[in-house]
């Protein structure tokens, strides 16, 4: 297919399959009433720059734009974690990584069954089961046992060790069965999204029950290799002019991945990145092509998000928080695409919102809206940070309060990061003797967190300030016997962790 046809038919999803929306305001309180479907896109490793939707110039994801614009993009949206298996679990439990005690990327053929993990947990799973919901997953899980359905799931189609390669022969967990289809990962994925909701409308127990179906996408993940070549070749005349060109600040510690001299690698890294958003948009569409033919589109609470951001190149690096000896929290690695659309049930179209919100926000939103949200004993032991933001989304005044500032807060392993009034705070705290300075960066005159004013005297009352707010936080959300601040008594995830390649620098 020539480029302009292929570009051609990626718009036609959208132009094609236009969606009947119902504004906020005419929305009826029976309608509001009703229960939704839920579909969460969680992708991997993708950055919220690496959108149309939030103004990349160049890529081209018109289906992740059609959520957007049929519902609201969140600007301000960032994830509890940059790295996979911390951020998921958030999500699925609505808790901090010091509650969960997930701390890093948990390696698949051998820690994953090392420990129980989440098993001491309440998944999201779980209570929109309880509530009557059909509850399906699809592609990346990430948060330990990967090969066996998690609580709360009617069907499991994840991997079998881990997500790899993007093409080729996979291995796949078909509700506990290894399978081994071969073909791009992507599409195959989507096939078993699309055979979830068959069965689930073909079936005589379900049909009459609203589904929960969460797709996990990882062509946006390295390595950045194996994408079809008509989808990278709409880039072959691409400038990556939305990535800036700039050296690496000594004060984030040392890169893993450092940009290279190589400009023809560095280009074809660049189309494949872009090549695995525009594929990924491409599966979208097929998934909402088939909802809108079956009439439930409307009906259905859709998210687009990741589960942290990534560096293409960015701060003279690639990758995520783990892409730096210590770990970092820049803003390409912990800010992420969140894009929510329900027209049924009121939420306001094609507005973009700057409340800050986070994936334990999302979860409280997602139960709140499936008249899910946990009784004030599970609440209790939950004891989520998560606030849900349904009545911002639909333009009304909120029943929950809300974060009264831009407060961000993060962790990962021993370093936890704030981000408010203009400020990012991040301390480090040791780990068997080893610890790394700690850093504030102002935002506003220094966007691009080159200079760390941490030791600047001038800057004390703002740090104190930071500080205190972020311990007063974790003294709230963590669990002792998950504490990230004391990774000695944690379960091992990787051996790759920050922390202990610090041991050996």
């Amino acid at each position: 297919m020539k480029r302009r046809d292929l570009l051609k038919s990626l718009g036609a999803l959208t132009a094609t399959s236009a969606i009947t929306t119902h504004p906020a305001e005419a929305a009826t309180p029976q309608h509001l009433a009703e229960r939704p479907n839920i579909l969460v896109f969680l992708t991997d490793d993708h950055g919220q720059w690496l959108q149309q939707a939030y103004g990349n110039s160049e890529v081209h994801t018109p289906n992740m734009s059609r959520i957007a614009r049929n519902g609201v993009r969140m600007d301000n949206a960032f994830t509890t974690s940059p790295v996979c298996s911390p951020a998921r679990a958030s999500f699925f439990t609505g808790r901090m990584p010091s509650q969960h005690g997930i701390h890093d990327w948990i390696e698949e053929s051998k820690q994953a069954y090392a420990f129980p993990w989440l098993e001491d947990q309440t998944l999201i799973s779980q209570l929109l089961h309880d509530a009557g919901y059909h509850t399906g997953l699809v592609g990346k899980w990430h948060c330990g046992h990967e090969r066996t359905p998690h609580p709360g799931f009617d069907f499991w189609f994840s991997y079998w060790v881990n997500q790899y390669p993007h093409t080729g022969k996979q291995q796949f967990s078909d509700n506990g069965t290894l399978v081994t289809p071969d073909g791009l990962q992507s599409p195959l994925l989507t096939d078993q999204a699309l055979r979830f909701l068959h069965t689930h409308y073909e079936t005589k127990s379900t049909a009459q029950k609203p589904f929960f179906l969460f797709v996990g996408y990882t062509d946006t993940h390295s390595p950045h290799t194996q994408m079809p070549d008509e989808i990278v070749a709409l880039y072959r005349d691409a400038t990556f002019r939305d990535i800036p060109r700039e050296p690496f600040a000594n004060v984030h510690g040392k890169p893993l991945l450092p940009v290279t001299a190589d400009a023809a690698a560095e280009r074809a890294k660049h189309q494949q990145y872009y090549a695995a958003a525009t594929t990924i948009d491409r599966e979208i569409g097929r998934v909402l092509d088939h909802l809108q033919s079956i009439h439930q589109l409307d009906n259905t609470l859709i998210v687009y998000t990741g589960d942290h951001g990534l560096n293409a190149g960015h701060h003279g690096m690639w990758e995520k928080g783990n892409a730096t000896t210590p770990q970092n929290f820049l803003d390409e690695s912990i800010r992420i695409p969140c894009a929510i659309s329900w027209p049924r049930g009121g939420i306001t179209q094609n507005l973009t919102s700057d409340l800050p919100v986070n994936h334990c926000d999302l979860f409280a939103t997602l139960l709140e809206a499936a008249q899910a949200t946990p009784s004030p004993q599970q609440a209790q032991k939950i004891n989520s940070p998560g606030r849900s933001y349904l009545a911002h989304l639909r333009g009304q005044p909120s029943t929950a309060p809300m974060r009264e500032d831009d407060t961000v807060i993060c962790e990962y392993g021993n370093a936890r990061m704030i981000r408010s009034r203009g400020y990012k705070l991040i301390l480090r705290y040791p780990y068997q003797g080893v610890t790394f300075p700690n850093e504030l960066y102002d935002l506003k005159a220094d966007p691009r967190e080159t200079i760390s004013l941490y030791s600047q005297s001038q800057y004390a009352a703002i740090t104190e300030s930071l500080a205190a707010q972020l311990s007063q936080y974790f003294a709230t959300y963590t669990t002792p016997q998950h504490d990230g601040l004391h990774l000695d008594q944690q379960p091992l995830a990787t051996p790759a962790s920050p922390w202990l390649a610090a041991l050996k620098t």
